[in-house]
C-alpha cells in the first residue's frame, strides 16, 4: 500500500511538471525561458490576434512570469499599453536571443515603446516593471530557450 501511494505521488508530480512546461494559458502555449540564472515562465503570443491582445486587462502577473511576443520577420517593433493596467518593462530581442534594448512602460498609456531602429528584432518579452533591472539583465545579454522561428 505504501509503495502504491508513493508511485501515485510520483506520477502526480511528474504530470504536474510536464503540464507546467507545456502549459496552456489564455494566450496559448507557455515556455520556460532563461535570463542568466533566472527562469521565466512566459506565455507565447505568436499570432496577430494574440499579439494584439497581449496583457490587456490583466490585473496582476506572477513575479517571474511574462509574455513573449514572437514576430514573423525581423524588424523594428513597437509596444503600447492600451487597456493594460500593469506597469511593465519590455526587452526587445534579436533572432539570436540577444537583448537589443529594454523599455519601461506605464499603465494605460498610448506611448510607443520601440526597439532600436538599427537592429531588427524577432521577439519582445514583457515582464513586471523593473524585473530586468532587479535581476541585472541588460542589453547585450541573451535570453535562452526562445521558441524556434519558422
Amino acid at each position: 500500500m505504501k509503495n502504491s501511494l508513493r508511485r501515485l505521488g510520483l506520477s502526480i508530480a511528474l504530470l504536474s511538471c510536464i503540464s507546467m512546461t507545456q502549459a496552456q494559458t489564455p494566450q496559448g502555449k507557455s515556455v520556460q525561458l532563461s535570463a542568466g540564472m533566472h527562469l521565466i515562465q512566459a506565455e507565447v503570443a505568436a499570432t496577430e490576434e494574440q499579439r494584439e491582445q497581449g496583457l490587456m486587462y490583466r490585473e496582476k502577473m506572477p513575479a517571474n512570469a511574462g509574455m513573449l511576443f514572437v514576430f514573423g520577420n525581423p524588424s523594428t517593433q513597437c509596444m503600447w499599453m492600451k487597456n493594460t493596467p500593469l506597469p511593465l518593462s519590455v526587452a526587445f530581442i534579436d533572432a539570436s536571443g540577444k537583448i537589443v534594448n529594454i523599455e519601461d512602460m506605464q499603465p494605460h498609456t498610448l506611448d510607443s515603446h520601440c526597439s532600436m531602429k538599427t537592429v531588427p528584432v524577432r521577439y519582445a518579452l514583457e515582464m513586471n516593471l523593473g524585473w530586468f533591472k532587479q535581476k541585472n539583465i541588460k542589453p547585450g545579454m541573451s535570453i535562452g530557450n526562445l521558441p524556434a522561428l519558422r
